[in-house]
């Protein structure tokens, strides 16, 4: 069974990685741009989204006012993507945005930082993936319904591609990315060329009517309608999503690692950037209309088009717009968008097990999120990724629209303390310098960090104020409550590490017992029980005994008859069990010798069947496993388990051909 389980891992994830291949495992920019800049750049295929249908609340007047939002949008991008170039040159490490608010603004800010990004993680990957699934659904009717499995069949598929590693995901990746960027790329390029020619033709939801949400008939006026824009700016804000992650993944680049990474985030600044201001400015150069509710809110001649209304995504709707005619272009590059939507959460599968293992060393969450696996990825945080994930988007049925308000808190809670953290780091930093090209280096980086706190501090009020009743609440109550949680494993294992020191007097740690006393329990005598026996002979302890407690007089009288007739050297012990409990009796002797002589040892030597199938488990160990259970609560007690391999192991041990029996000379 072992041998088959093997195999399909190895089929499925591969042959393991040596340590010292680690070095090969680094990506180069052209692999780098996919596999962390993916999130950012899938976001401009639904930010223009989230952006008009936030305004069509509004009546179809208000859409005209998406491009100013978008630019907005771009001046933030522009500041934040300025702010981490600076961010990946002074902590290389890879600990992003934790590492600079911990070495910065403390432990506190730092759990905080810390809390917002793994959530903004695993949102990540539920919002990416829907999306995705709804753009395939538009390509693919079949999907219709479905989104949801599909959605988590997504999450299980990429899990298995990024536990295979990093450079074997990023490889597998990278072709989508850039036909992607192909993609949109040609709709702009198209769109615009087609615009300034003049021939550029509407879209089919032009012709359509947008009826405003009820109190928001006079469109953006008054106190409500600069409420909308607000709102409307900070969902476009979930295009800054992802700039982050390359601070966190600048250890996954080949060197000059800073270099190359900083350069990789300019690049996915210019490219998110031309790509939302062309889609919004075609979007309103075509009438698209896009709304949360296309059966009640569009009309078509004053009657509303009903359940059966398909609206396609904003891009799908412009491909189809720009490539009127050929509609295989159209549904590739549906197909592409939905594929990055998608692949969008390999970033946060390259993030996510990243920052895990560094909280995981610092004592925030548990050891097993430290180590890699046989493919040097970060197994173990990889798979709490992906099962987040899926609970997400089961609990929200893929709907990117309601998972979307969620989202973009936590990245904006950790751009704004980041950006604070780095305004302090040039600071003190500068009152240890004297060259004065140094200074004025650090003066113009603390400058633009000091911008962006400035820009992501107001986008986070506007986001915690416009989303907070939508959903924001509950992605403040998941930091939370991950921040309470890292909090107490970190006091854990302080309070472990404490216990477990060796104080101010390390030679009362070495202090040996006065005595050893061990205790051979017997069942019945076999070969497992002469093997245990041998063993506990073989450490030569002050006193040895052998155990077994009197459950069925039969049973001990022959045992008695046996021991005797073998002449063992080996005193036995038979224990009283009037109510024919196996586990109390040999607890309550135990403590006894304890109670007797606290400054003994009692080692307890326990035969154990080693089984080669599962079920056999069940039909042995079981008295064992119970005792063994109770006595480790025990002080100065210690278990030896002495194990006796059944034929059934056979092909499983990689002892073959080795013959089993009892220690030479023992007896």
């Amino acid at each position: 069974m072992s041998d088959i389980a093997d195999a399909a891992k190895r089929l499925l994830l591969g042959r393991p990685v040596r340590s010292d291949r680690l070095d090969h495992t680094l990506l180069r920019k052209r692999i780098a741009l996919p596999v962390f800049a993916s999130d950012a750049l899938s976001s401009v295929a639904y930010a223009p989204d989230e952006i008009l249908l936030t305004l069509a609340l509004a009546g179809l007047a208000a859409t005209v006012v998406s491009p100013w939002v978008g630019l907005g949008v771009v001046v933030v991008m522009l500041t934040v993507i300025a702010s981490y170039r600076q961010n990946v040159h002074a902590y290389p490490s890879g600990g992003g945005d934790y590492e600079v608010a911990t070495a910065n603004l403390g432990r506190t800010a730092g759990v905080s930082v810390a809390s917002a990004l793994l959530v903004d993680y695993v949102l990540t990957v539920a919002v990416s993936v829907s999306a995705g699934a709804q753009y395939a659904a538009s390509a693919v009717p079949a999907l219709r319904g479905h989104e949801t499995a599909f959605a988590i069949g997504v999450v299980a598929l990429l899990t298995l591609a990024n536990l295979r590693g990093v450079r074997e995901s990023g490889a597998a990746f990278a072709l989508p990315v850039y036909l992607y960027m192909l993609g949109v790329g040609s709709v702009a390029v198209v769109g615009l060329v087609r615009y300034l020619a003049g021939d550029l033709p509407q879209a089919a939801s032009a012709e359509l009517e947008i009826v405003p949400q009820s109190g928001l008939e006079q469109g953006l006026t008054g106190l409500a309608g600069a409420f909308l824009i607000l709102r409307a700016f900070a969902s476009g804000s979930a295009a800054l999503t992802g700039v982050e992650a390359i601070s966190n993944g600048v250890p996954a680049f080949r060197k000059p690692k800073s270099r190359n990474a900083a350069t990789t985030l300019a690049l996915l600044g210019l490219i998110s950037i031309t790509f939302i201001m062309s889609i919004l400015v075609l979007a309103r150069a075509t009438g698209v209309h896009y709304v949360e509710d296309p059966a009640s809110q569009l009309l078509r001649d004053g009657v509303p088009v009903g359940e059966e209304y398909v609206q396609h995504p904003v891009i799908g709707q412009l491909a189809e717009t720009v490539f009127a005619g050929y509609p295989v272009v159209f549904v590739s590059i549906a197909v592409v968008t939905g594929l990055i939507l998608v692949l969008a959460a390999n970033t946060a599968f390259n993030g996510f097990p990243v920052l895990g293992s560094i909280l995981a060393k610092d004592g925030y969450l548990p050891r097993q999120l430290h180590t890699r696996g046989d493919r040097l990825a970060f197994s173990n945080g990889i798979i709490t990724l992906a099962l987040a994930a899926i609970v997400l988007i089961w609990a929200f049925d893929a709907q990117v629209t309601r998972l979307i308000q969620l989202y973009i808190v936590g990245v904006f809670v950790s751009f704004t303390l980041s950006q604070l953290g780095m305004v302090r780091h040039w600071t003190r930093e500068m009152r240890t310098v004297t060259s004065p090209v140094t200074r004025r280096r650090m003066v113009r980086s603390r400058v633009i960090n000091a911008v962006g706190l400035g820009m992501t501090g107001v986008v986070l009020v506007i986001v915690l104020v416009t989303k907070f009743t939508h959903g924001a609440w509950i992605a403040i109550l998941a930091m939370g409550l991950v921040f309470v949680l890292m909090k107490a494993i970190r006091r854990h294992y302080d309070l472990v590490r404490a216990e477990l020191a060796l104080g101010d007097d390390p030679a009362a740690a070495r202090a040996l017992p006065s005595r050893v006393h061990a205790l051979v329990l017997v069942s019945r005598l076999h070969k497992p029980t002469m093997r245990a026996i041998a063993y506990a002979r073989a450490s030569r302890p002050q006193v040895l005994e052998a155990v077994t407690v009197g459950v069925d007089p039969e049973d001990v009288a022959e045992l008695r008859a046996q021991w005797e007739e073998l002449d063992l050297p080996v005193a036995l012990k038979v224990l009283d069990s009037p109510f024919r409990e196996i586990t109390r009796p040999i607890l309550t002797y135990v403590r006894s010798i304890r109670r007797d002589s606290p400054r003994d040892l009692v080692v307890v030597y326990i035969p154990e069947y080693v089984v080669g199938h599962w079920w056999e488990q069940l039909l042995h160990n079981q008295s064992a496993l119970r005792l063994k259970g109770r006595l480790l609560f025990t002080p100065g007690v210690v278990v030896a388990s002495v194990p006796w391999q059944l034929a059934s192991t056979e092909g499983q041990t990689g002892l073959e051909g080795t013959v089993q029996g009892t220690v030479p000379g023992a007896f």
